[in-house]
């Protein structure tokens, strides 16, 4: 589990196929630090296991079900990527709780500057636009954002000279592609009503009443 706060940008150096998949080395300094083989990092969105540790850099396998649904499909040789270490017991949670299971690739559709500030326009798919809600959480290539405006296929988020500043989104341009992940609290919600709200009923004072609500 991950809280969608950068630690640092870290640099693609090798990228090597294997049978299922292809497996990278990325070069990074703050994350190393108390790692071990084994633990996690989120990589732009992914959470990825550390298959080796080298002094300046790690080595990840990325599988093919990653690989055909998360952005790490192009990565090369100087891609820069959002890194994180998972939370610990006890640490701040400066953004919200991201499990580094990404949701879907949406499609950058819009960016304005607005001085050292930027906003962002991301369109997304049906299936995750119910996800989508005003001043809600969402991750963003591994970045913790708050949703500034939805629209119809669409939402749009502030960036701040900080966010720029840290992460890779100063990186992107319209087109481009990015991974999403929605904030896991709807997907508990969600699965909370579908289990006590039967499909063939629905939301009514006779409904209210016969479950305790009136």
């Amino acid at each position: 589990m991950f809280t969608g706060i950068i630690e640092e940008i870290g640099t693609i150096a090798e990228v090597q196929p294997i049978s299922s998949g292809v497996t990278i080395k990325i070069k990074a300094a703050t994350v190393l630090d108390d790692i071990k083989i084994g633990d996690s990092i989120a990589v732009s969105g992914p959470c990825l296991t550390v298959r080796d540790l080298e002094q300046e850099a790690f080595v990840a396998d990325i599988s093919e079900e990653t690989c055909n649904k998360t952005t790490l499909r192009n990565c090369k040789v100087g891609t820069h990527v959002n890194l994180e270490r998972s939370l610990r017991l006890g640490d701040r949670i400066g953004g919200h709780l991201v499990l580094g299971h990404v949701d879907e690739i949406a499609t950058i559709s819009g960016w304005k500057d607005e001085g050292s500030s930027s906003r962002m326009q991301v369109t997304v798919s049906p299936k995750v636009k119910p996800y989508i809600a005003y001043k809600g959480s969402i991750a963003v290539d591994g970045v913790s954002l708050t949703i500034a405006n939805v629209f119809d296929d669409t939402f749009e988020v502030a960036l701040i000279p900080h966010t720029l500043d840290v992460t890779t989104l100063s990186e992107n341009r319209i087109g481009e592609i990015v991974n999403i992940e929605v904030d896991v609290m709807a997907r508990y919600i969600e699965t909370l009503m579908q289990n006590q709200i039967p499909p063939s009923h629905t939301i009514d004072l006779e409904f209210l009443h016969k479950h305790g609500y009136v």
